[in-house]
């Protein structure tokens, strides 16, 4: 079965062109966001990628509680409104209660569910609620079958623009792990499937009170996950990720981007995604 398309206000995901959604993880200002998510159009537009600007307005799961979880729910409504406005392109966010769904859905295209909250039945729902897309990170906890009752809660409530998207397995010892099986299985389930690069290569818990990562993984990773199928990369992208608020260490460089998706569409271009062999 191949996934069915997820139209995004003349962006689409899925049976088409590989697909880009990338930002900063979180909002670290108003002129970042717009300067960052300007840069992304540009080179997204390029490649002839569809583009779709994701960040968060608070990271409600850091390692510590004395790390910076970004300007909260009201401010970061507001800010990724303006950049919705300045910049023409969707708006992905994640929510974590029930009660964000509707005002992040008057500026958010795609609601995004975090893995950690991959099983919360009524957070799923209420997003699904929303009409807008939903995007479903299987949870470092599931296998890839595991995230049919995912997408059920969401197409129960009457929406079926879905997204899965693959972050790695977390074994313990501050490592995730990536099973290339899982893109095709997922694939199977009849939605657009992405693959978060970035976050897969986190070293979670392994620095200070932060997540620790390995960018240096991003250009193999991600064109594994390319040729593995996918329709689309998720990436966190930041001018100088050692400056980052949040995931430093594994975002990748805003001037490398250029090279890696054209590298990216190549490979898509060659490996024309499938269901998973019956």
């Amino acid at each position: 079965m191949l996934p069915s398309r997820v139209d995004l206000g003349g962006v689409s995901l899925g049976g088409g062109p590989l697909a880009l959604i990338a930002g900063p993880c979180v909002i670290e200002s108003e002129a970042h966001a717009i300067e960052t998510a300007l840069a992304l159009r540009d080179i997204a537009r390029r490649a002839g990628v569809p583009f779709i600007f994701k960040a968060s307005y608070d990271k409600a799961n850091r390692t510590s509680g004395r790390s910076f979880r970004g300007p909260g729910l009201a401010e970061g409504v507001r800010v990724l409104g303006r950049v919705a406005d300045a910049v023409k392109v969707p708006i992905l966010t994640d929510i974590h209660e029930p009660s964000q769904a509707a005002p992040v859905a008057e500026v958010a295209d795609v609601l995004q569910i975090p893995a950690f909250l991959s099983r919360q039945t009524d957070l799923i729902a209420a997003a699904a609620r929303t009409g807008r897309a939903v995007n479903l990170k299987k949870g470092q906890f599931l296998a890839p079958l595991d995230m049919r009752h995912a997408i059920e809660k969401v197409t129960s409530e009457g929406n079926s623009k879905v997204i899965v998207t693959e972050r790695g397995y977390s074994f313990g010892y501050n490592n995730l792990v990536v099973d290339m099986r899982a893109f095709p299985i997922l694939r199977s389930l009849g939605y657009p499937v992405v693959y978060d690069v970035t976050h897969s290569l986190q070293l979670p818990g392994a620095g200070d009170g932060v997540t620790a990562g390995q960018a240096e993984f991003i250009e193999p990773m991600a064109c594994a996950g390319v040729g593995a199928g996918v329709d689309g990369v998720f990436l966190e992208v930041h001018q100088d990720p050692a400056r980052a608020k949040s995931d430093a260490q594994n975002a990748l460089r805003l001037d490398l981007l250029p090279a890696l998706l054209d590298k990216l569409v190549l490979i898509h271009q060659v490996r024309q995604p499938s269901a998973v062999p019956q």
